[in-house]
């Protein structure tokens, strides 16, 4: 028996026996050839790409009945890609150049585009270069004739593991026999995590080795929740963990029922409980999930790409696609945040020494107008389609924030040159990520229509703690006396300017903190939609009055560890479906 430890990325347990899925490696050839035959390479070329369209759209065809939004959306990523006339033209481009065969000049394109993102050494971007692998993939084995595994044959329940999946792979998997996922590479951003999340398969990715670890066939457990995969587990095990996922799938049933209720206190306190989201395509998700809008769009996902930044009608399109599909629910779009651990590829930032507290987010876009207006402009004309509200993030002050409005007034101005309809009472709020925005934040009230605190960056910036840094990790903590009374002030700040105070990191997501915050006078958390019912059930099961008194004294207390072992003391003995 071995516990491998990795990252949950879509809760829950499974248990089940091992689908190894490797994939074969081959090789490349590699010959020159002379400039006549250059249009004949590329037509191959072209040849295989419209064989890999006619691939993707058959895996559309096979789960027709069966696909989501969120899976469709994936599909016409790679049609788009596979279609994409620069990566089409970069292909002519160096067989006109390299004079060699068309195969080596394909990986040669897709190192190049790949390497765009990779480089940052950012996790979200490496995630995104699946898309580009996974064309060059497809194109590549019809350039070869090579017969590929199909993952959509399974007839029996397994649980999948697996080195990486590319989309495709994920997107032709039959959910109905997939108990859980257990991969070696991948992220919380990752395809298969998104998926996963959508359908709501317990998946733990990151775990190295669980393919050298895992034979075909042998009993594998998926411990989701915590983020295990126990590899061939004993007899014991095998019992204690199927209570445990009897437990888990009988409380999921229990918190969805809550779906069309509100969340609202014993004693009638209600608050908001909203959705993060990374790309358009989750909507199904956080509709599916109550949600009662979406907190934080991250807009990244449209400038991550080895193309470029977007163009403003690209932009406006995806906008409008949230914002309709959430039919006048709001919906934060959070203006760029890029810079830092995120680079824009195309775009040349010079190397930073401390990039996190560098030239990133509203920092690059008030540096950059031409980018940022583009943006704003696309907002401003997508708050016509829905319940809009926008937010900026990392504001570390009063002047700032003005430059902002002002910005944001010129694009009104240039839209209204333009006779371009848009709403003119979107409201504009801010995150409070920065400890300088959160003990001014009586000043920045004056000019915000609604805060939402950023507890991930927030937390790092108080306690100055990387948290990617695995040896000072542990002095990471939400519970920190000083993060608390910094949330708390920001809470009270924003109420006494009545001025909505909200909530979208990790921290918003995290049931032990829930009534703390709560207590504390939150008014919406914002999380990953699978999230929402057990919060929910938390508020519906609790009393705002306690919930103060039990906030005010965690504040009088003088350790994180002190008050983490208070809080998960305290809910555990109160909220009885918390203690597993």
């Amino acid at each position: 028996m071995m516990e491998l430890r990795g990252i949950s990325v879509s809760p829950g347990i499974a248990i089940g026996k091992a689908f190894v899925y490797q994939e074969e490696k081959y090789s490349i050839p590699r010959y020159d050839i002379d400039a006549p035959q250059v249009p004949y390479e590329y037509g191959r070329f072209l040849d295989a790409a419209r064989k890999a369209g006619d691939e993707v759209r058959a895996i559309r065809a096979l789960g027709e009945d069966r696909r989501d939004g969120l899976e469709n959306g994936l599909l016409d990523a790679l049609e788009m890609m596979l279609a994409d006339p620069e990566f089409h033209g970069m292909v002519e481009k160096n067989l006109e150049e390299k004079h060699k065969n068309v195969e080596w000049v394909l990986l040669s394109v897709v190192e190049t585009l790949t390497e765009r993102l990779d480089v940052a050494g950012n996790e979200y971007l490496k995630e995104r270069s699946a898309d580009i692998q996974d064309v060059g993939r497809r194109i590549m084995d019809n350039l070869l004739y090579r017969e590929r595994t199909s993952l959509s044959s399974l007839r029996e329940p397994v649980i999948l593991v697996t080195h990486n999946l590319m989309p495709s792979d994920a997107l032709s998997l039959d959910r109905r026999f997939i108990l859980g996922i257990a991969m070696d590479a991948g992220g919380r951003t990752s395809h298969s995590a998104i998926l996963a999340r959508s359908a709501e398969i317990p998946a733990v990715l990151g775990l190295s080795e669980v393919t050298q670890q895992a034979r075909p066939g042998i009993k594998i457990i998926v411990d989701a929740n915590r983020g295990t995969v126990i590899v061939d587990p004993d007899e014991e095990t095998i019992r204690l963990y199927g209570g445990r996922r009897d437990e888990w799938e009988h409380r999921t049933v229990l918190l969805r029922e809550l779906g069309g209720l509100p969340a609202e206190t014993r004693d009638g306190k209600l608050v908001r409980l909203e959705a993060n989201i990374e790309v358009p395509t989750e909507i199904d998700s956080v509709i599916s999930h109550g949600a009662d809008g979406v907190g934080l769009f991250r807009s990244e996902f449209l400038f991550l790409r080895p193309t470029g930044a977007p163009s403003e009608e690209e932009q406006y399109q995806a906008y409008r696609s949230v914002l309709q599909a959430m039919k006048g629910k709001p919906v934060t779009i959070r203006t760029l945040d890029l810079g830092g651990d995120k680079v824009v590829p195309g775009y040349k930032l010079e190397y930073e020494g401390n990039p996190i507290l560098g030239w990133r987010a509203i920092r690059f876009c008030l540096a950059r107008p031409d980018i940022f207006r583009t943006q704003l402009r696309a907002l401003l004309r997508a708050s016509m389609d829905g319940n809009l509200r926008i937010m900026f993030p990392l504001i570390s002050g009063s002047g700032e924030l003005d430059r902002i409005l002002s910005m944001v007034e010129e694009a009104r101005g240039e839209l209204r040159q333009a006779d371009v309809p848009f709403r003119e009472d979107i409201p504009m709020g801010i995150m409070i990520e920065v400890p300088s925005a959160a003990i001014t934040s009586d000043l920045l009230a004056e000019k915000s229509d609604f805060f939402s605190i950023g507890t991930n960056d927030l937390i790092q910036y108080v306690l100055a703690v990387d948290r990617g840094n695995e040896k000072v990790a542990y002095l990471y903590d939400p519970f920190h006396p000083a993060v608390l009374r910094l949330i708390r002030t920001v809470i009270e700040n924003a109420h006494r300017h009545g001025v909505m105070a909200g909530m979208c990191g990790e921290m918003a997501g995290d049931p032990l903190a829930a009534v703390v915050l709560l207590g504390l006078g939150l008014d919406s958390f914002s999380m990953s939609a699978i999230g929402i019912p057990l919060i929910k059930k938390i508020v519906r099961s609790a009393d705002m009055m306690e919930a103060e008194r039990f906030a005010r004294s965690l504040l009088q207390l003088g350790s994180g560890e002190e008050i983490g072992l208070r809080v998960r003391g305290w809910m555990e003995e109160r909220f009885d479906f918390l203690a597993s």
